[in-house]
Order: structure tokens, then sequence, then C-alpha cells
């Protein structure tokens, strides 16, 4: 059977033979008791590359995010956050819900951040009438663009000012690496906590850590245990990950150029509304959702799938490559002439 041609996500990506081999050949060990060798060394490598004292593998970017939100905040403490940003529009409403933590957000900007002067005009004083503002979560990338460090760093600092934690969702903090050229490490300083997701781009099947200080990562894992995240023998996991930091990493520019290929393809067609590519992904506009469900109905019938919607969200990835791309083009266009 031929394999789909899946556009959806980069959460779609198989892990290959070579990082199958890896995690075959893993030595492993209960990792709730810290005795995972290869769990222990993929945290001690993850956050020296981000740059913090400790790290913490978890299943998934919503644990780790949420591991990180309940470790920052208490019951009735506020957090800061993007309209559109995962930890508040796409997780489920865990922190409020299981932290009783309140989400304030605030308009996210075209480039993918937050207004300063947006945030400080909802940080709450010192009253007990309101919630305690207690920490600021970022983005990057978001909706594939990158926030620049110019910017993160004014952030960090107007955080500071205003007594915040500041947390880094960056599942794809990889990307934002690679598409500027410089280190996660970099990207990352100055950040009380980064999340950051490897079954996306990196192509591993599963798995994210959470990195800050020694004591807020073992307070995180008492979190982790609550929310049924303690893995035993997770060194496969962590084999996984390990043979994604060595190998997976520089080849996202590939990614980028095959989105920004996609994209120039695409704006031949007049019956697209085209979004400029940010690093994997960009956006196109169907005329209708009608025609956005048929479109996606005839493209699956062509072994290609994407999220049949008006608006939809394209995303490459390891396992798209130029050729897949062309015929995506090919059936799209048939697509159009056909209906």
């Amino acid at each position: 059977m031929t394999a789909l041609i899946d556009f959806r996500s980069d959460t779609v990506t198989r892990p290959s033979q070579a990082m199958r081999a890896v995690m075959s050949a893993a030595e492993v060990g209960d990792d709730v008791y810290g005795d995972d060798p290869s769990v222990n060394a993929l945290e001690a490598k993850v956050a020296n590359m981000i740059g913090m004292e400790s790290a913490m593998l978890v299943a998934s970017g919503t644990q780790s995010n949420l591991a990180a939100l309940l470790t920052h905040c208490g019951r009735g403490d506020e957090y800061i956050v993007g309209q559109n940003y995962h930890t508040y529009l796409y997780e489920s409403g865990g922190a409020a819900s299981l932290g009783s933590i309140v989400p304030q957000p605030v308009q996210v900007e075209a480039d993918g951040s937050l207004d300063l002067n947006k945030i400080a005009a909802v940080i709450k004083p010192n009253d007990l009438h309101y919630a305690r503002s207690k920490l600021l979560s970022l983005e990057n990338t978001h909706s594939g663009k990158v926030l620049s460090n110019p910017y993160l760093q004014s952030a960090i600092t107007f955080a500071r000012e205003h007594k915040l934690a500041v947390h880094l969702d960056g599942a794809r903090v990889f990307n934002a690496a690679v598409a500027q050229q410089m280190s996660v490490k970099d990207i990352c300083a100055g950040f009380d906590t980064v999340s950051v997701c490897c079954s996306k781009g990196l192509g591993a099947p599963i798995g994210s850590l959470l990195c800050g200080t020694h004591e807020f990562i073992q307070e995180a894992r008492r979190w982790r245990k609550m929310l049924g995240g303690g893995m035993r023998q997770a060194g496969i996991i962590a084999a996984a990950i390990d043979y994604a930091l060595d190998h997976h990493v520089a080849r996202l520019a590939d990614d980028h150029a095959n989105a920004q290929r996609l994209q120039h393809l695409l704006c031949d067609m007049s019956e697209l509304q085209v979004s400029e590519a940010n690093t994997n992904m960009l956006y196109i506009e169907f005329p209708s959702q009608d025609v956005g469900v048929r479109a996606g109905q005839f493209l699956r019938e062509h072994g290609i799938l994407i999220s049949a919607a008006k608006r939809v969200r394209l995303v490459t990835h390891l396992d798209i490559g130029a050729n897949d791309i062309d015929r995506f083009v090919v059936v799209l266009k048939q697509f159009f002439h056909t209906r």
C-alpha cells in the first residue's frame, strides 16, 4: 500500500528505520525511580542545549506546558498568554480545569508576538479583588512565524520589571533556530522554563522535554506524576529523541525550503488565497467551506491528506519531499479543472 502524503501537521512523521534501530537497542530502566540511563542522558543533553540546569522527559507538549504552568502558578494565580497560543486555546483548558489557574489572553500580533503595552494593560494590581499575575507564556514559533530574539529579550526584560516569570512554549523552537541560523540556547536565554516538543519536525514518535532550574524541575516531577505522566522504561523514547537531535535538526531547513516552494507553486492558482510560508507552514484559503471540504475529499482519493476546511494549514516535514509537493499541486489543479 502506498503511503499517504500528509500535509496536516508535522506530528504525523514516522520514525525511520535507523531511529527504530536505536530504539530497539536502547538501554532502559525505571524512569520514575530515576534509573533509566537513556532518559537521564537525554535530559542532561537537552538541558545543556537549551542552556538550563535540568530537564524532564514527558509524553507530550501539552503535558510539558501543563506541568510548567502548574509549577509556576497556584490556585487563583493568573498567567498571561496569547489568545491563539497553544497553552490557552489548544490544550483543553488544562491549567484552568486541573490547576484553577486563571488565563488572561491577549491578542496575538500579526508576527506572532504579544504587544508589551497590551500585556501591561492586563497585569493586575496587588489587590485582593484580582487574581495574582504570576507568569507570561510566549510561543516560538507561532503558526510557523519566528519571534525575533530582540523581541524575546525585550519581553523577558519587561516581565522581570513586572515581577512575572516567563515560560516559552518552544514546541518548534528548533525550527526557529534553523530559520535564524542561531542556537536554541541563544533563543531560550533568559526564560525561566522552556518546553520543547520532539514529535513534530524532529520526527520522534513521542516525547517533549520541560527545561528549567533543578529546583523547578524537581517540583514539576511531582506534577508529572500527578498527571499520570510517570513513565517506566522510557529509554526507548529517549533513544528516538536523541537520534532526532543528532540527525534531524539541520534538515529542518529542507522543510522550510519545501514550504517556500509550495507557496510559490500555489500562488499561480487564481482559485486560492495563499499566505506567505513561514518556516515549515503556510495557509491557503478556498473560495468557500464547501469547496475546501470537496477539495479535501478529492485529494484524499488521490492519496493526499489535508485538513478539509475553507482555510487550511499546510505543513512540510521529513516525510514530504519535493516530488510530494509537485504531486499535491498537480492534483489540486485537477480538482479545480474538473469540479
